[in-house]
């Protein structure tokens, strides 16, 4: 938590929907992190200790996202991670996403209402 405010890691390789996720996260009064690669994400992640992480699954490499979050594990990470996909409702119902070290996973582009809600309840 910085200034009183929850930090939220978001790893995109798209930079419209940083740029996006920016204005929303900062104006529902969020502090947004961001990397656009899995490994700066991790760099990042090591910076800052964020309160919860969303990773695009699908960056510089097919299994960029699930890396990841493989990686964030072995860091000891305890904050939720999201996932954002765009197959997020499939993968939802084809994957056990929990087995994966994942808290959800959204569907791109994200319901800007379910991540708030998401946020609130997490984020207590």
């Amino acid at each position: 938590m910085q200034t009183g405010k929850h930090v939220i890691l978001y790893v995109d390789d798209d930079q419209d929907f940083l740029d996006s996720m920016r204005v929303f996260l900062e104006a529902s009064g969020y502090v947004m992190v961001e990397a656009t690669s899995a490994e700066e994400g991790l760099q990042v992640y090591r910076q800052t200790k964020p309160d919860l992480i969303i990773a695009d699954l699908m960056m510089e490499e097919i299994d960029a996202g699930t890396s990841f979050v493989k990686e964030l594990k072995l860091l000891g990470n305890k904050a939720p991670i999201y996932m954002l996909s765009s197959v997020g409702d499939n993968l939802s119902m084809a994957t056990d996403y929990s087995s994966l070290g994942l808290d959800g996973v959204f569907q791109k582009p994200i319901n800007h209402q379910s991540l708030l809600t998401i946020l609130k309840t997490k984020l207590k």
